[in-house]
């Protein structure tokens, strides 16, 4: 229980401006959530929370490191974590039906009787989205000794026969036109 305190923020507590708070998020962290494609995560989250009179805007600025598999090759390959999310926190009567009808994932609604925000699931959500999409070695990197040799020879070998293929598909319906 102790553990999940930690990323609740007692926001009644604290005055109108804003308030910084740093977290530092292990590998555990996400493992314990369940997250399977990245492995070594260590990231690190300044979360600066500027409260006014019913709304907070949490700004969530991301860094860190994961180990993830490149695309590509399939072999480990380390990236860099980093990007900046924005949150807009209203203080309402009727939370849930507010949170139901929001189409603005930046916007969330909190019950004006609560004391606590738990940040726990934006952090593992926005460390998460900071992860490129596409993870591949760089092309100054590609084929040097951290890529598998074997899976790109399989690569050229398979983009050679569909080169291949389409030239021919191509050309040979031009070859009607010759006829003519």
């Amino acid at each position: 229980m102790a553990h999940r305190r930690e990323f609740e923020i007692a926001f009644v507590g604290l005055k109108a401006g804003v308030h910084e708070f740093n977290y530092e998020l292990p590998d555990q962290f996400f493992k314990d959530k369940g997250v399977e494609d990245a492995n070594n995560v260590n990231a690190v989250v300044k979360l600066s929370l500027e409260k006014n009179t019913g709304f907070m805007l949490l700004n969530f600025a991301i860094g860190g490191k994961a180990d993830v598999n490149c695309d590509r090759c399939g072999n480990p390959l380390g990236m860099e974590l980093w990007d900046d999310f924005k949150m807009l926190v209203k203080l309402v009567d009727n939370p849930e039906e507010m949170n139901e009808q929001e189409e603005d994932a930046d916007v969330y609604y909190l019950s004006r009787t609560e004391s606590h925000l738990d940040v726990a699931n934006w952090l593992y959500e926005f460390v998460l989205l900071s992860i490129p999409m596409q993870r591949m070695c760089s092309p100054e990197e590609m084929g040097g000794p951290q890529c598998n040799k074997e899976v790109l020879e399989k690569l050229r070998e398979m983009e050679d026969r569909s080169t291949e293929h389409n030239a021919n598909t191509l050309w040979k319906g031009l070859d009607k036109f010759k006829e003519n």
